[in-house]
């Protein structure tokens, strides 16, 4: 059986990814590979085995197309409404909380932000299926 382990995102700025994802999601440096090309940094916390590998190409000084193959990353919290006023105050830009409820039905509450590579985040409220 297969273990997923991580996921990667290219950043054009090391230290600004892993201070909003520190800051966002309380994701800590883990492990960090330097090379002569490229730096692999892979973020975690308690609650994870999945880590985030952030990879900086040195050298890169254009944003990365995301293309239209790209779809989100999710992470899952508690209280949703206060993780939203809470990435208000850190300037984080989030999009407006939206319920998902066909039917009537609540199957899920969330918001969407973009780290600063502009890859989108979506943030569910623990619920049903998103635990």
């Amino acid at each position: 059986m297969a273990k997923f382990i991580h996921l990667m995102v290219r950043v054009l700025d090391l230290e600004k990814s892993i201070d909003f994802y520190q800051r966002a999601f309380a994701l800590d440096e883990n492990h960090r590979l330097d090379f002569p090309e490229f730096t692999l940094v892979y973020l975690r916390n308690a609650a994870n085995d999945v880590e985030v590998e952030l990879t900086l190409n040195k050298g890169r000084e254009t944003p990365y197309e995301h293309g239209d193959g790209y779809g989100h990353i999710a992470f899952v919290v508690d209280d949703l409404d206060e993780e939203h006023e809470r990435f208000l105050r850190e300037s984080f830009a989030p999009e407006d909380i939206k319920e998902f409820a066909p039917d009537g039905n609540k199957l899920a509450r969330f918001f969407f932000v973009e780290d600063p590579d502009g890859y989108r985040i979506e943030v569910l409220e623990r619920h049903g299926h998103y635990q």
